[in-house]
């Protein structure tokens, strides 16, 4: 079995002395890095260093922009007036763009975060001022939840939507993400995530937690780096694909 895969997850995510996740070991795993652009984590010197880094590995960054809610981690939904939502977003972009191009690279797509994320998939306004942030800034694609009004947004905006699905979330029968409240939102296994990243890389299906097979056209899979055990789940992903001869790639070059 052969084929092509992206694999991202979520970096940058300290704060002054606090850090969270491993960013150097994901960085020899991933493909594509979610940084995090300072609303729910991440400050400049940890920005611009894991750009440095990324640049040095071949990965590529992404804005992983995000409601500004540093106490919550960018967990809590917050309605935002869809016009200072564009402003936030482009923002986020353009200050991880500094740190990107000072690290010698660029920033090569979108991606909310938390809530955000949650919410773009159903939330038309909301979706509509993530893309029209992102579409003040330039024309980078946008990654988000396969049949989310966020994708669509992209789209009908001129921006490249790119699918993608998670290694260690539950799906409900619906195809969304079981809230982190409840029951099931986390695989808890190295072999249930494992079995998820080759199932979807080389049948295109994601098992819901009610047994529910969906069909999933995702371009990346995403490797949360917050979880326990993060870093030896990405390997662990990593190394099953290759062994099928998939190859691990950035669904964008810059």
């Amino acid at each position: 079995m052969s084929g092509v895969l992206d694999l991202n997850s979520d970096l940058a995510e300290g704060f002054g002395i606090w850090r969270l996740g491993d960013d150097d070991a994901l960085l020899e795993v991933v493909s594509s890095a979610n940084v995090a652009c300072g609303f729910h984590a991440g400050d400049a010197s940890t920005m611009r260093r894991v750009c440095a880094l990324a640049a040095e590995r071949g990965v590529v960054v992404g804005a992983q922009v995000s409601y500004r809610d540093l106490a919550g981690f960018g967990r809590r939904f917050i309605d935002v007036e869809p016009g200072q939502l564009a402003d936030e977003v482009l923002y986020q972009i353009g200050a991880l763009e500094a740190c990107a191009r000072a690290g010698g690279t660029r920033v090569g797509y979108v991606k909310p975060h938390g809530a955000l994320y949650n919410a773009t998939v159903r939330h038309t306004a909301q979706a509509g001022a993530v893309v029209a942030g992102v579409r003040a800034f330039g024309a980078l694609p946008v990654l988000g939840l396969p049949g989310s009004e966020l994708l669509a947004a992209a789209e009908r905006a001129g921006l490249e939507p790119v699918q993608e699905a998670f290694a260690d979330r539950g799906y409900t029968p619906e195809a969304t993400l079981v809230p982190r409240s409840e029951p099931g939102a986390l695989l808890s296994t190295s072999a249930e995530v494992v079995e998820r990243a080759v199932r979807l890389a080389t049948a295109g299906e994601i098992v819901a937690v009610d047994g529910t097979v969906l069909k999933v056209g995702a371009r990346s899979l995403c490797l949360h780096g917050d979880t326990e055990g993060a870093v030896e789940l990405a390997r662990a992903v990593r190394a099953e694909l290759l062994t099928l001869d998939v190859t691990v790639r950035p669904f964008v070059e810059v």
